[in-house]
């Protein structure tokens, strides 16, 4: 059986992941206040965006980011119900994935960063094609 080798958008977004992942944890450790929760917020957009590349590579930039906002809205939604407030006091994991209290202004923090991923992935996307384009 052959393996085919990995997508070149899953590579870059598995690195980016990694990335965003580390500088997440790093803003809840060393930053406070709104600034550490917005960001949070915003990081927390930016890695949904990298795993839906991840998962589905050939997606346009465009789509995977309306999935990745869709994503991030359901969860933040999600809060109203108290279901994850519950299952983060049992679990740290899932206060850090489903959060626990909704707030308006995260859905338009989702936005914010999932929108520069998935400009930057657009913009890599386009000059990886140039490159590879037959002359």
């Amino acid at each position: 059986m052959a393996m085919h080798p990995a997508h070149p958008s899953r590579l870059v977004a598995i690195a980016a992941a990694f990335i965003v992942l580390f500088a997440g944890l790093a803003v809840r450790a060393w930053a406070g206040g709104a600034f550490a929760k917005y960001a949070g917020v915003a990081l927390y957009g930016s890695l949904v965006y990298t795993l839906v590349v991840t998962i589905a590579p050939r997606l346009s930039p465009w789509r995977a980011a309306g999935i990745a906002l869709a994503f991030c809205w359901a969860i933040e939604l999600g809060q109203l119900t108290g279901i994850p407030a519950s299952l983060a006091t049992r679990s740290k994991l899932a206060r850090l994935v489903l959060g626990t209290t909704f707030n308006v202004p995260d859905l338009f923090w989702y936005a914010a960063g999932v929108a520069p991923v998935a400009g930057a992935d657009k913009m890599l996307r386009s000059r990886t094609s140039e490159t590879q384009a037959p002359r």
